[in-house]
């Protein structure tokens, strides 16, 4: 895989919308994400051509959104890459994207939700990318952006060191939904459930892989196209569910597609975001029941290594994850590291 180089204060990034138009329905919100890109990172913000166009022209030109993407890569001057928030519809960029572009001028790219699919095709590409924050949600983030954000920012993109272990966020989390279309809204701080940890479901030992998965709905969109990864001997996969919260059967589903294409058999541990969505804390077990249903109980994989209701994806605050790097899983101990660095000097 090859790593992008680091960022640093002054650096310049681009904001790109490849699914939905959110810059131009809530302005405001996206506006407090730029403003905090500035203020604590030092960051210098460009949008490209069509990142605040009409949310409706840009659904329907997927090409736009494609050609973005492309010049932002293919810009010498640009460091890194923002999404600025997800959506549904970042597969119809697969036609209007040069794998070669990605390849031959690497950098940082961030995001999560639908941009899974922008990941799917780096990670085919061979450029290692980001799983985390987007513009308008953590950067946005109503009250400030957490600190537990902006420490794992600082040490994934900011950083060449090992970026080492990762802990659970000890001062709470957050699905609470607040109206955006109202600005007075983005100074009211969201409640914060007591955080309980990660839970480690089954396994033991310690186990290594590179780092894979996404969203659990885009990723299963992405069957059958030539993004989808076809290297899974050894892999930690990452799951999370969406803001439409789909409920544990959709789960368990979607795993025993993973399972009749050999792709748990092949792995070296499972981590699953705590659920996206307003989901009661009662029902998340519910959730655990049916990854163990299909992982344990009809495949047999009673050793594999899964740890849950971790904090990446739809609940905030959340860590980053840096695709294609090399991480670990220590059952006993209870602790999942990422034992590389996932950018260069």
């Amino acid at each position: 895989m090859i790593k992008p180089q680091k960022l640093s204060p002054g650096d310049k990034i681009a904001t790109v919308s490849l699914s939905w138009g959110g810059p131009s329905v809530f302005p405001h919100r996206y506006q407090v994400g730029v403003q905090q890109l500035k203020d604590k990172f030092g960051l210098q913000v460009v949008e490209m051509p069509h990142t605040l166009k009409d949310a409706d022209w840009l659904s329907r030109n997927p090409r736009a959104r494609a050609d973005d993407f492309m010049q932002a890569f293919f810009d010498s001057s640009i460091k890194g890459i923002f999404a600025t928030i997800g959506g549904d519809d970042s597969i119809r960029l697969l036609p209007f994207l040069d794998l070669n572009v990605i390849r031959n001028n690497p950098k940082i790219f961030l995001g999560y939700s639908d941009t899974t699919i922008s990941h799917l095709v780096c990670y085919k590409a061979g450029l290692t990318s980001f799983y985390g924050p987007s513009i308008m949600l953590e950067f946005a983030e109503n009250g400030g952006i957490f600190p537990y954000v902006v420490q794992s920012l600082r040490k994934t993109l900011f950083s060449s060191s090992v970026i080492g272990e990762v802990n659970p966020e000890i001062d709470g989390w957050t699905a609470e939904r607040l109206d955006w279309a109202d600005p007075a809204n983005q100074q009211v701080k969201r409640t914060l459930n007591p955080s309980t940890g990660w839970r480690f479901l089954q396994g033991h030992g310690v186990h290594r892989g590179h780092l894979m998965g996404g969203c659990l709905e885009v990723l299963d969109w992405a069957r059958g196209t030539a993004i989808f990864p076809a290297n899974w001997q050894d892999a930690i996969l990452f799951l999370e569910t969406s803001e439409e919260a789909p409920p544990p059967e959709t789960v368990k589903r979607i795993l025993r597609v993973f399972a009749s294409l050999h792709i748990l058999s092949k792995l070296s541990g499972i981590l699953f975001g705590r659920p996206g969505g307003e989901v009661p804390v009662e029902k998340f077990k519910e959730y655990d029941k049916a990854i163990l249903q299909v992982v344990n109980q009809e495949e047999g994989l009673t050793d594999l290594p899964i740890i849950t209701q971790m904090d990446f994806g739809h609940t905030s605050p959340i860590f980053v994850l840096p695709y294609g790097v090399q991480a670990e899983i220590d059952v006993d101990s209870k602790r999942f590291s990422i034992l590389e660095n996932a950018v260069v000097n």
